[in-house]
């Protein structure tokens, strides 16, 4: 299961980095999406980078499965994703 996880997880996460390249809207809402999964809970995803989007119920809880596994990563892999997002969001800046 964990190697499934994981991989859902790699997965979710270059299809957020590619969606960097859409445009800088696209960028801003991908790199709150992201923070908020990493740091945040379920409910801020759905009041915050989600709030304007009508969510469905599957949506939601694959949404809460994807976090429950980000909430399962050691504490080492989980800040090394937070490291990841920081140095990405600076360079977004700098760009």
């Amino acid at each position: 299961m964990k190697g499934s996880s994981a991989l859902l997880l790699v997965a979710f996460t270059l299809f957020c980095i590619c969606g960097l390249a859409t445009g800088e809207d696209n960028a801003e809402f991908f790199m709150d999406f992201l923070q908020t999964l990493l740091v945040g809970t379920p409910e801020e995803l759905y009041e915050g980078p989600l709030g304007k989007y009508n969510v469905n119920e599957d949506a939601k809880a694959a949404l809460t499965e994807l976090k429950s596994c980000i909430d399962g990563l050691q504490p080492v892999h989980k800040a090394q994703l937070v490291q990841l997002l920081v140095r990405v969001l600076g360079n977004a800046d700098g760009a």
